[in-house]
Order: structure tokens, then C-alpha cells, then sequence
């Protein structure tokens, strides 16, 4: 039963894999046997988090630097990881950002700004690892969405557009490449502390403490508490699941 879980001999790319949630779902591949490819912008967390992963888990690791709002630097990324380790198995659409404010006060380059970074590149990038997938006999991609996949909040317009577009692109690709034994899902964090939870928290005064008080488990979540639900989608556990897009909040979802 435990070879189910077993990642070694795979090779992995998450984007935004150096740090927050990124890098705990990178720690959770990597200590099931995957070497890692964290495809970021930041070359200095890049370079710690690669250190980190290749120290404790014994495994390959590769930094690649990459804007995911650029297809020429994500086609690079892909073929970087194959001309490092000659296939890829797994991808994770990490990478994101966000812009608060009400509606009427964006400007079109902000919206496009995260439009691009959080749901564009989910298919520039799993276009791009597709051909390397279908050669290997099968693949698993793994999209991150959000809580603002299901909810509305007035100063995420763009955020949850994009968020809300993570989940049907990840049913269409599912439906699309199930013959070729890909299996695409997404992963809905909840609450997480990361960088950017911390900046809503300045935002919104209170929202900490509503979040644990709706939040059923009554706590935050935590990076690593996403590695679980990576090993098992990218695992060969996960083989009969495609297009499921699965909170991971703690209950948060679920709360009357």
C-alpha cells in the first residue's frame, strides 16, 4: 500500500515553490522520493529552498528562474527540467499574486497582472509540460485555487476571477487529456499563513480572528499542511481522480 505513495524516480516542477505554501507542498513531494524543480522569480529563495530540500529529503534539486506571466521563460523552465532530468511527472500551478481593491478603482494593466500570473500561466505551463507527459505514459498536474473559488469579497475582483477560472480549467484540461492517463486536479487552501495571508490580515483588522472562529479545526493552516494532499494528488493513490477540485481549509467551506 505504502508504494502508492511513492514519488521516487519522479520529477516535479512547482511554480512559486520557494517559499509559503509552494514550498511546503515542494517538501511534501520531495519526502515522498520526487526530485524537485522550483520554477520562481526570486533566484536567493530559489537557491535557500533548493539547499533545504536537497539537505533533508536526499534528493535532485533545481532551481529555474521564471515570470510565469512570460510563455518564452516558461517553455525555457520546461526544458531546462528535461534537459536536467529527461521527463517530468508532475506539475504544480503555484505561483500567484494579488491586487485588493474595490472594483471601479482598478486599472486594466492590474487586472491583466493577475489575471496572467494566476490562471494564464496554469495553461501556458501545463501546454508546455503536456507533449513531455503523454510521451511518458501519463502525468498528474496539480492547480492551487483558492477560497475565492467558491466566495465573493468585494476587493477580489481579479483575484477570484482568476481563482474561480483555475477550477474550470482545471475540469477542461481533465476531460481533455484523461486519454492520455493525465490526471488534473486543483487544491483549494483555505486560510494559510503566508505572505500573502499576512498582508490581508494588515488589511482587513479582525479578519485573523474571524477566519479561526468560522474555521471548524480553529486554527490557521499552515504551509506544510498542504504537503499531504500533494504527495496523494500526484501519486499513483490518486490514479481514478481527475477534475476534483478539493478544499484543504480546515472545515471553512463546510461552515454554516
Amino acid at each position: 500500500m505504502k508504494d502508492l505513495f511513492s514519488l521516487k524516480g519522479k520529477v516535479a516542477i512547482i511554480t512559486g515553490g520557494n517559499g509559503g505554501i509552494g514550498k511546503g507542498m515542494a517538501r511534501g513531494l520531495a519526502s515522498a522520493g520526487s526530485d524537485i524543480v522550483i520554477a520562481a522569480r526570486n533566484d536567493t529563495k530559489t537557491a535557500e529552498a533548493k539547499q533545504e530540500i536537497e539537505r533533508e529529503f536526499g534528493v535532485r534539486a533545481l532551481g529555474v528562474q521564471v515570470d510565469v506571466r512570460e510563455e518564452a521563460q516558461i517553455n525555457a523552465a520546461v526544458s531546462r527540467a528535461l534537459d536536467a532530468f529527461g521527463r517530468i511527472d508532475i506539475l504544480v500551478n503555484n505561483a500567484g499574486t494579488n491586487i485588493r481593491k474595490m472594483p471601479q478603482e482598478f486599472q486594466t494593466d492590474e487586472w491583466d497582472e493577475v489575471l496572467h500570473t494566476n490562471l494564464r500561466s496554469v495553461f501556458v505551463f501545463s501546454k508546455a509540460v503536456y507533449p513531455a507527459m503523454k510521451t511518458a505514459g501519463g502525468g498528474k498536474i496539480v492547480n492551487i485555487g483558492s477560497m475565492m473559488s467558491i466566495f465573493g469579497g468585494p476587493k477580489f475582483a481579479p483575484y477570484g476571477a482568476s481563482k474561480g477560472g483555475v477550477v474550470q480549467l482545471t475540469r477542461s484540461l481533465a476531460t481533455a487529456w484523461a486519454q492520455d492517463n493525465i490526471q488534473v486536479n486543483a487544491i483549494l487552501p483555505g486560510w494559510v499563513t503566508t505572505a500573502l495571508a499576512l498582508q490581508t490580515q494588515k488589511l482587513f483588522p479582525g479578519h485573523k480572528e474571524r477566519v479561526v472562529e468560522r474555521t471548524p479545526a480553529g486554527k490557521w493552516g499552515e504551509p506544510d499542511d498542504l504537503a499531504g494532499v500533494a504527495v496523494f494528488l500526484a501519486s499513483r493513490a490518486s490514479d481514478f481522480i481527475t477534475g476534483v477540485a478539493l478544499p484543504v481549509d480546515g472545515g471553512y467551506s463546510i461552515m454554516g
